[in-house]
């Protein structure tokens, strides 16, 4: 929260664009992997099924040539012994072969396990506690079927799944099958597995490099605009900062000239008939004197106030913001020329120090813009209060307006304007401006309670 509070309104303009943009990326990185695992696990199930599909078309295909090739022996005296020597030839591949248990679980023969002849594995199981050769016997009975087990693989001498297809033959009460081993699929699988997990992570990686741009194109993006503003906010600080000077050498110079040509005068008149009366204090001229002394003293008393009512208005300290607007817009409209007028709505109450400083000088600055630039024939300055405890004030003319922006845009104009503009910021408000070229101005400062409130 204090490192929020601490960035400044670009910082956490940059960081609120910022935030979208990492938010959808990271949604995208997951739905992206989220779509990848699933279609790898649909993959993975797919091949599996597939494999074991066309697996099982091969165990029964080669069953059923065992059965037909040891068929025509059934009935022969010595039909079982031929066939089981035939079977034990029969092979395909290293890991391929035949198998013949009596219905019983006695092994009868097993060409790659010679050592499991005439050996009883009924009660035989697995790691798993399935019992492997009951499964086996128990889907003969059934009329034949695929049965997976584990089995020691006779090329590695390790246990392995098998897929294996088992048939009955009724006629010498024994079972005969076959079966492929099922490491081979799991490799298989495997491989597939680790493939599509480095194309995810081939995936996540493209999400996060266009991430990495994008904030780099951002924050490129923000600080050409930061040094674009930054110079022409430099600018127009210079600018200011020249018109103020100016502002304050003019100012000092027409209070000079004021108290020169007008109060200094005086009082030097003043001095020099008090003089004449006092070198003459029995002289039929002396009351004249004296009276002319008062009178010139009199003028510099008005002369006085009339500066001083220039630098900041009694009015505004004794009668209040609204009558010290009416009597700015008094002023103005006495100079003749253009139509001033003040009015003021709602029912008054009191105001800060700073708030009816600021709006006075906002008001001071607008009737002056009006008077030099607007060629307007008339002026309307309004006061609202609300009934909230809000309050409004608005300057409106008919005269030919201008273009904000690129006045504004200006460094060496538009001073008037941000000077305004300041003022109302400095109260937590906002100055509005509703003017085009031909279409007259209105200048407006609304303030909230609650910016009243922090003003005080």
């Amino acid at each position: 929260m204090k490192a929020w509070a601490a960035l400044s309104l670009r910082g956490r303009l940059f960081v609120l664009a910022l935030l979208p943009l990492l938010a959808s990326l990271a949604l995208i990185a997951f739905a992206v992997h989220h779509q990848e695992n699933e279609l790898a696990r649909r993959e993975h199930a797919l091949v599996r099924d597939s494999y074991l599909e066309a697996r099982r078309t091969e165990l029964k295909h080669y069953v059923d040539l065992a059965v037909s090739t040891v068929r025509p022996l059934v009935g022969q005296p010595d039909g079982q012994a031929r066939a089981l020597q035939l079977l034990s030839s029969l092979d395909y591949g290293p890991d391929g072969y035949f198998f013949v248990y009596a219905l019983n679980g006695r092994v009868l023969m097993h060409s790659r396990q010679p050592e499991l002849m005439g050996q009883n594995l009924w009660e035989l199981r697995d790691p798993l506690g399935r019992p492997t050769i009951q499964q086996l016997i128990a889907q003969a009975r059934a009329g034949g079927g695929y049965v997976e087990y584990l089995w020691r693989k006779p090329s590695s001498d390790a246990l392995a799944p098998k897929l294996g297809y088992v048939v009955a033959v009724p006629e010498w009460d024994l079972m005969l099958g076959t079966g492929l081993y099922l490491d081979g699929i799991e490799a298989t699988m495997d491989e597939l597995e680790r493939g599509a997990r480095e194309q995810i992570t081939t995936t996540l990686l493209w999400v996060g490099g266009v991430a990495v741009f994008g904030v780099a194109l951002i924050s490129a993006g923000a600080l050409a605009i930061n040094l674009s503003e930054h110079r022409s906010a430099e600018a127009k600080l210079r600018a200011l900062a020249r018109q103020v000077v100016r502002s304050q050498e003019d100012e000092r110079a027409r209070l000079a000239r004021e108290l020169h040509d007008g109060v200094s005068q005086t009082l030097v008149s003043t001095k020099l008939l008090m003089e004449s009366a006092q070198s003459d204090p029995a002289g039929a001229a002396a009351p004249r004197l004296l009276e002319l002394a008062l009178q010139r003293l009199n003028g510099s008393l008005v002369e006085v106030r009339r500066l001083s009512h220039g630098l900041r208005p009694a009015l505004l300290d004794t009668l209040g913001l609204p009558a010290a607007l009416q009597h700015l817009a008094g002023e103005f409209d006495a100079a003749g020329g253009t139509r001033f007028e003040a009015r003021v709505r709602g029912l008054e109450q009191e105001l800060p120090d700073a708030v009816k400083t600021a709006l006075f000088r906002i008001a001071q600055e607008a009737l002056n813009n009006a008077a030099r630039h607007a060629r307007a024939s008339h002026v309307m300055l309004t006061l609202a209060f609300g009934r909230d405890g809000g309050l409004l004030l608005e300057a409106a003319d008919d005269g030919c307006g201008f273009d904000a922006e690129a006045v504004q845009a200006a460094a060496d104009q538009g001073l008037g304007l941000r000077s305004m503009r300041e003022r109302a910021l400095a109260l937590g408000a906002l100055l509005q401006i509703d003017t085009a070229p031909g279409q007259g101005c209105r200048l407006a400062v609304q303030l909230r309670p609650a910016d009243i409130a922090r003003a005080a």
